[in-house]
């Protein structure tokens, strides 16, 4: 049976500089994790608050072990150079967490192929992308995994109608998790989450409904208390599964889900239910 502790293990982290990357390297770094922190953001932007070097901070007095990695997702030099400082600086990669994402809530005939391009170099094929050249190292560790963070294949159309390229863009991050957990089943552990709410971050609220969304929604340490169970299971137990986060911390054994709200003062059914799961 593999301990609960993430304790000596080296996570490997896209988008890590804030939200829920940050928060799942932060509650990693608590067991004594090695966190590799890959992003683009160095400088302080008004409506992105957090850097690289803030995150590295936390996971730091956390009690974690933090490597910056400064890069673009979209460019497979810059991942794999950061593959490679993770593997010079602390041995391997034991998990990775494609958390990076890109969102535009539009209609087709309002998508630009900018925006299209972004969404599906950041989503799909940075998923695709990294972990490809991770997975070398993750089949060399004790008990590796992946982990998407990204939402079950729900294929109601509605979802499809309201924001079709997003959806494409995110569904390639949930497909990854349904053929990587078949072609690497018994050697590494591949695995979705998803927010049964909405989530308190800069995408919230900057595209989602901004500070009343964002009064409405759980902090990210739901998340990260979900992904932590995760990634302490064993991974030839824990593969395939497209795992909704209050569940899995029901399943963790948290039974005052409360703690996690942005105001505690409103009800379950005040709260405001996330994307792709009617």
């Amino acid at each position: 049976m593999t301990a609960a502790t993430l304790k000596g293990k080296t996570l490997f982290i896209t988008g890590a500089s804030r939200g829920i990357g940050k928060a799942i390297g932060v509650r990693a770094a608590r067991d004594g994790a090695r966190v590799v922190l890959f992003a683009k953001t160095t400088e302080p932007h008004p409506k992105l608050p957090g850097t690289l070097y803030t995150a590295a901070e936390e996971i730091r007095e956390a009690g974690g072990e933090a490597l910056v990695c400064v890069g673009d997702i979209r460019y497979e030099d810059q991942v794999q150079a950061a593959v490679d400082k993770a593997e010079a600086e602390f041995g391997g990669i034991d998990i990775l967490v494609n958390n990076a994402s890109a969102i535009a809530l539009t209609p087709t005939e309002g998508t630009t192929m900018k925006s299209y391009d972004l969404m599906n170099q950041v989503n799909s094929r940075g998923t695709f992308m990294t972990s490809k050249l991770c997975l070398p190292l993750l089949r060399r560790a004790d008990n590796p995994h992946i982990l998407n963070l990204s939402q079950p294949l729900n294929m109601n159309p509605a979802w499809f109608g309201r924001h079709l390229a997003y959806t494409m863009a995110k569904y390639g991050m949930s497909l990854c998790v349904l053929g990587m957990a078949d072609e690497y089943a018994g050697k590494v552990g591949v695995n979705a989450l998803w927010p049964r709410t909405a989530i308190n971050t800069a995408a919230v609220r900057n595209h989602l409904g901004g500070e009343m969304a964002v009064r409405a929604a759980r902090q990210p340490e739901i998340m990260a208390d979900a992904a932590h169970w995760i990634l302490t299971r064993p991974q030839a137990e824990c593969s395939g599964n497209f795992f909704i986060d209050d569940e899995v911390v029901r399943q963790a054994g948290v039974t005052d889900l409360s703690v996690y709200k942005v105001d505690p003062q409103l009800s379950d059914d005040q709260l405001l239910p996330d994307f792709f799961l009617d």
